[in-house]
C-alpha cells in the first residue's frame, strides 16, 4: 500500500513541527500541501529532505502556495491549471508517482471566493471552469489521477452543522456548488465517501467564535479520483487529532491507501 496525504498546512514554516509529526506517526509516502506561503528560495527543503522525501513545489510570498512532497520517485506534470496562461497564483501542481503501477496527483487550493460581491467570486467560478474542462480531458484520457486538497467547498448539508448559514457564501453559492458537481459527475468520485458515510466529519474549523471546542466544523478538504483510482484505493480517513495540537492549522491532514 502507498500512502497519500492531502493537508492545508496554513503556512509551512509554522507547522514543520506537525509535518515532521505528521511524517513520523502517519507515515505517508506523498504529501500534498496547500497555502504553504511560502517562496521556492523559502520552503524547507533541508529538513523535509532529512525526512526522506523529494519536493515538487509552486511557491508565492505570503499567499497560496503547493506543494508535493514524496518518497517515491515523481515527476512533474504541470505547475499551473491550464486554460490561463496569465494567472500567476500557486494554486495547482500535478505530479506522476512512479510507483510499481504509476499513477497521477494533483495538490488543489481552489480559491475561497469571499466575499462574493467582488472580483474574488468571479475568479473562483473561472478557476473551477477550468478544472472542470482539465478533469474531462483526464478522464477521456482514462488517468489514474487523484485531485485532492482544499476544494473551499461545502459540499452538501452533511458536510456543515448548519448549511443554511452558508448559502451566501462562495463556500456552498448555489454556483459554486453547481459547478462542483459538474466537475465531480464528469466521472469522479469523493473518496472519503465512498470509505465513510457518516455526516459532520469535518477537515476544517475556523479559529475564531470556539469552533473547535464546539466541533463546529467544515467539510471543504477533498479527494476526487478517477474511476481507475477508486478501483485502487482501500482507505480514506481524516486525522481530526492535528487540530488540537498547539498552534495548529485550521485544516487537519487527510489521506487514502492505494495499491
Amino acid at each position: 500500500m502507498t500512502k497519500i496525504v492531502s493537508w492545508n498546512v496554513n503556512s509551512i514554516r509554522v507547522r514543520l513541527p506537525h509535518l515532521i509529526e505528521l511524517s513520523k506517526n502517519v507515515k505517508p509516502d506523498v504529501i500534498m500541501l496547500q497555502e504553504t506561503k511560502s517562496t521556492d528560495d523559502n520552503f524547507p527543503n533541508d529538513e523535509i529532505e532529512r525526512l526522506g522525501y523529494k519536493i515538487i513545489k509552486k511557491g508565492q510570498k505570503s499567499y497560496n502556495g503547493v506543494a508535493i512532497l514524496s518518497k517515491l520517485e515523481m515527476e512533474l506534470l504541470t505547475d499551473r491549471l491550464p486554460g490561463d496562461n496569465n494567472d500567476e497564483q500557486a494554486r495547482y501542481l500535478e505530479v506522476i508517482i512512479k510507483d510499481k503501477i504509476p499513477f497521477q496527483v494533483a495538490s488543489i487550493y481552489l480559491p475561497n471566493g469571499n466575499p462574493i460581491d467582488t472580483d474574488k467570486f468571479p475568479y473562483k467560478l473561472d478557476w473551477m471552469r477550468r478544472l472542470k474542462k482539465h478533469v474531462k480531458k483526464k478522464i477521456e484520457e482514462h488517468e489514474t489521477i487523484i485531485f485532492g486538497g482544499d476544494y473551499n467547498i461545502i459540499p452538501s448539508s452533511e458536510d456543515a452543522i448548519d448549511i443554511n448559514k452558508w448559502k451566501n457564501d462562495a463556500l456552498h453559492h448555489p454556483e459554486s456548488i453547481k459547478l462542483y458537481r459538474e466537475i465531480v459527475n464528469q466521472g469522479l468520485s469523493d473518496i472519503l465517501r465512498v470509505f465513510n458515510s457518516k455526516s459532520y466529519e469535518f477537515t476544517y474549523w475556523d479559529y475564531s467564535r470556539g469552533s473547535w471546542e464546539k466541533d463546529n466544523g467544515l467539510r471543504i478538504d477533498h479527494f476526487l479520483a478517477s474511476p481507475s483510482a477508486v478501483d485502487r484505493i482501500y482507505d480514506c480517513q481524516i486525522e481530526k487529532k492535528f487540530r488540537g495540537l498547539e498552534r495548529p492549522s485550521d485544516h487537519v491532514p487527510i489521506w487514502f491507501d492505494i495499491k
